[in-house]
C-alpha cells in the first residue's frame, strides 16, 4: 500500500493539478510533505515499537495511512492535498519500519537474508501495478479513487496483523531523545523545504536561503548533541562500520537517480508526449517489471558474485540507464 501510492500519485499528478488548478509541478508539494513526514518521524518508530509494542504501532500506523488516504481524495485544494498527504507520510513512517522490525526480530539470523528478500516483492509489487492501476482509474473513472483504493487494503491489513503478528517489545526501553528528535526534524525539514524551492519562485529567495541555512545549522547543532548523548535518537556510530556508510551514501544517490527518474517520465510522457494517464503508466510498467523479475534473480546472482561484484554491476547498468 505504502509503495502502491507513491507510484499512483506520479502518474496522476496532471489530471490531479487540473482538477485543482494547479501548475502540474506544483503538485511536486503533495509528494514532498508525504517524504518530509517520513524523514521527520521514520526515527521515532523504532522506540515507539519499543515503547508500546511493534504489534500496536503497526496497526495504528495502518490507520492513520489509510484515514488520511480517505481525505486524500476528498481534498478539494492544495494546501488540503498536502496536510492529508503529511498525516498519511505519519503513517507510512511508522509502518514501513516497524514492520521490518518484525521480521528481525521474528525471523533466525541465517534466514534473514531470504525473508528480506521476500518482503521486498510486495514492495515492488506496488510499483509494478501502481502506473498502469493509477492511470486507468484516472483515465476512466476520476482521480480520489487511487486514495479510496487504500480503504479494503488497510482495512485486510488490520485484520491481518491482529490475527497473525506477534506482540514483540522491549523489556528495557531507553527514554526518547526529545531534544535530539527535534533537532533532526527541523534539519530535515529545512533542507527539503529549502530544495524543494529552488528554481520554482515559489518564495522569496532569501526565504529559501534561510531554510537551507536553518536546516545545515540544526544538522550541526544535532551531531553535537549526538555525540555528548549517551542514546541518541539516531547513533552516527554506526557510520563508523564502513560497509554500512557505504551502504547508507550509495543508496541515497541511487534512490535520488531511480525515484527523481520515474516522476519527471510520468510527467514526460502526459505532458510532452500527449498520452494519457493510463498509457503512461502502462509505459512505466516496464521499469517495475524488471525490479520484480530481479527478486527472483537475486539469490542465484548473489552466490557466485558476492555483494561487492553485484552492486557494482548495478550500479554501472543503473547509470547507463539514467543517462540514456
Amino acid at each position: 500500500m505504502h509503495q502502491f501510492d507513491g507510484a499512483v500519485i506520479a502518474t496522476a499528478l496532471p489530471s490531479m493539478a487540473a482538477s485543482l488548478d494547479e501548475a502540474p509541478i506544483r503538485l511536486n508539494l503533495a509528494i514532498t510533505s508525504y517524504l518530509l513526514a517520513l524523514a521527520v518521524f521514520v526515527p521515532v518508530s523504532g522506540w515507539m515499537a519499543d515503547r508500546f509494542g511493534a504489534k500496536r504501532v503497526f496497526i495504528w500506523a495502518i490507520v492513520v495511512f489509510t484515514a488520511s488516504s480517505v481525505l486524500c481524495g476528498f481534498a478539494r485544494s492544495l494546501p488540503e492535498l498536502v496536510l492529508y498527504r503529511t498525516v498519511q507520510g505519519i503513517g507510512g513512517a511508522m509502518m514501513t519500519p516497524v514492520g521490518r522490525v518484525i521480521v528481525v526480530k521474528s525471523v533466525p539470523k541465517l534466514m534473514l537474508v531470504q525473508a528480506m528478500n521476500y518482503i521486498t516483492v510486495p514492495a515492488v509489487l506496488g510499483p509494478l501495478l501502481g502506473p498502469s492501476v493509477g492511470g486507468f482509474i484516472v483515465t476512466y473513472f476520476s482521480w480520489p479513487w487511487i486514495f479510496f483504493i487504500n480503504f479494503p487494503i488497510g482495512l485486510a491489513g488490520v485484520v491481518l496483523v491482529r490475527s497473525f503478528i506477534p506482540d514483540i517489545r522491549e523489556v528495557e526501553v531507553v527514554p526518547l531523545d526529545l531534544r535530539g528528535s527535534a533537532l533532526i526534524g527541523l534539519a530535515v525539514a529545512g533542507l527539503v523545504v529549502g530544495f524543494e524551492a529552488v528554481g520554482r519562485e515559489v518564495l522569496p529567495s532569501w526565504v529559501v536561503l534561510a531554510s537551507i541555512g536553518g536546516g545545515l545549522v540544526f544538522g550541526a547543532l544535532y551531531l553535537i548533541h549526538a555525540r555528548r548523548t549517551a542514546d541518541p535518537i539516531i547513533d552516527l556510530n554506526l557510520m563508523r562500520i564502513h560497509t554500512f556508510s557505504a551502504s547508507i551514501s550509495g543508496g541515497a544517490l541511487f534512490y535520488l537517480g531511480t525515484t527523481s527518474s520515474v516522476f519527471l517520465l510520468a510527467l514526460l510522457l502526459q505532458l510532452s508526449f500527449g498520452l494519457t494517464a493510463f498509457q503512461a503508466g502502462l509505459m512505466t510498467l516496464a521499469h517495475a517489471t524488471g525490479s520484480l523479475v530481479m527478486r527472483f534473480a537475486f539469490r542465484p546472482l548473489l552466490r557466485p558474485l558476492g555483494f561487492r561484484r553485484l552492486l557494482i554491476g548495478n550500479a554501472l547498468v543503473t547509470g547507463v540507464y539514467l543517462t540514456g
